[in-house]
């Protein structure tokens, strides 16, 4: 074994003879191995070791060494002074090889090694000298070990650090703080995941956020719309097979869920899923078992399944259009996404978000919104959710000329769709000669309000108090509206 640097050893031993004993096993490699101090107790080599940071390897610790502080109590002070240094104990004591309850003692303590010191008839070395040398040379390679998993622990944190700032979820309303708290209680659990809501609203980037908070995150993650794939394709898809199945497979292809072992799958629109497909899905639940095309044993998987849809699943189970029993499975525990007109003021935060993240994308000035741009856009519905946001403020940013005003949302180019402007045009071509008694308009205009009123407030109380109205006088006007 070749190494680039000398082998450190801290040796603490407070019997001159037995010192030299070990000088003189050692010195045999001496090209490799350097006792670089020797100290007769326990505190000197602790104050050693908290001067001298990472600057010794291996300890070869007398076991009844003097001074008060020895045994296991030494060794673990040594540990929590340098978690990576490892410790090899010699001991006088007479001892059965086999005492495995003061071997598990010494283990426990933090110990790598242990070995007596010598039967009587040897004077000049270690008892079993190459045991004893091949055991320092195996304390470095531990140490080194630790030391880089350690620092590729490290690497694979903040690259989960990393992903988890970069897939952050932007919003403080109502909403928004259920759903954070929901994915910090769901995401320490491992049990299924199925999670409801309207296109463009982010069920992907909350799978995300699940997984990289769980047990699993430092595993992979394989998203599949389920909707995107052909059904004949799926099943090879999800499950694989193997080379000769079918014609035209020419090799063997591993599933997604194969994949995706240990770790977390993503089933967007589940709901595409054919039936034949779903019975192969409940089997995998179920036995924690694939079956791969043209392959007639089995393959165990452990995969966490998160899956989407935005659909009403249980209408597709009573249409006999999903199975019932799959659908239980998935819905372990339910999270529901609100479309993006009931988030309120997180709107002008993600077009905050996104305005910055994509100025910097495309190196363009940010542009500032002045006001009646920000009423524009907090009115506006919004029927894409955040997908339909995100590009809205991308063709800003190449549109705007550093500002953002009413003037350039105006734009058909920009908001396709501008709620006001379609009311507006609505008002002032309805036809006046069939004017309605003004009790009838005032309860259809005050339905669209309290309608539009409650979309960009976090609750019922916020959209009240936006109203000026007492909560129970908001409640009963709702209700004699028909919104409640």
């Amino acid at each position: 074994m070749a190494f680039s640097r000398n082998i450190n050893i801290l040796l603490i031993e407070d019997e001159d003879f037995d010192v030299q004993r070990v000088k003189n096993t050692v010195n045999y490699y001496e090209s490799n191995l350097k006792i670089k101090d020797t100290v007769s107790n326990g505190r000197a080599a602790l104050e050693l070791l908290n001067i001298n940071k990472d600057a010794y390897d291996v300890v070869i610790l007398d076991y009844q060494i003097s001074g008060g502080l020895m045994g296991e109590e030494l060794i673990k002070r040594i540990k929590e002074a340098d978690p990576f240094i490892q410790i090899i104990v010699i001991t006088k004591m007479t001892i059965n090889i086999t005492d495995y309850d003061f071997a598990n003692k010494l283990i426990r303590a933090g110990a790598f090694w242990y070995c007596t010191k010598y039967p009587g008839n040897i004077e000049e070395y270690i008892y079993q000298p190459t045991d004893f040398i091949l055991s320092i040379f195996n304390a470095w390679e531990k140490k080194r070990l630790e030391k880089h998993r350690r620092q590729s622990d490290s690497k694979l944190r903040q690259n989960v650090d990393n992903l988890l700032e970069l897939k952050k979820i932007i919003g403080d309303s109502e909403p928004m703080v259920l759903l954070k708290n929901n994915i910090e209680k769901f995401a320490k659990s491992e049990v299924n995941i199925l999670i409801n809501g309207a296109s463009g609203t982010g069920k992907e980037l909350v799978a995300w956020n699940v997984h990289l908070k769980s047990k699993r995150k430092y595993e992979n993650f394989v998203p599949i719309n389920c909707g995107s794939l052909p059904h004949d394709l799926i099943e090879s898809e999800l499950f694989g097979y193997e080379k000769g199945s079918f014609t035209g497979a020419n090799g063997s292809k591993a599933g997604l869920f194969e994949i995706a072992d240990k770790g977390t799958i993503f089933l967007d629109e589940v709901a595409e899923l054919p039936l034949s497909a779903q019975v192969k899905l409940l089997r995998v639940i179920q036995e924690g078992e694939i079956e791969k095309i043209g392959r007639t044993k089995k393959i165990s998987v452990d995969v966490r399944i998160i899956a989407a849809t935005n659909k009403n699943l249980q209408a597709e189970v009573d249409n006999k259009n999903f199975r019932e029993d799959l659908f239980y499975r998935l819905n372990v525990l339910p999270i529901d996404i609100v479309g993006l007109n009931q988030r309120g003021k997180d709107i002008l935060q993600l077009i905050d978000h996104f305005l910055n993240y994509y100025s910097i994308d495309m190196e363009l000035e940010c542009p500032a919104i002045d006001d009646d741009a920000k009423e524009i856009l907090m009115n506006y519905k919004w029927s894409g959710n955040v997908r339909e946001l995100r590009n809205v403020v991308q063709r800003l940013i190449l549109n705007s000329d550093g500002k953002i005003t009413a003037g350039v949302l105006n734009n058909p180019m920009i908001l396709r769709n501008n709620s006001q402007q379609n009311d507006v045009e609505k008002f002032e071509n309805m036809d006046f000669g069939n004017v309605m008694p003004l009790r009838d308009m005032e309860r259809i205009f005050r339905s669209k309000y309290f309608k539009y009123v409650r979309s960009i407030s976090g609750s019922d109380s916020n959209a009240a108090d936006k109203l000026g109205l007492a909560p129970s006088n908001f409640y009963r006007m709702c209700k004699e509206l028909g919104l409640k």
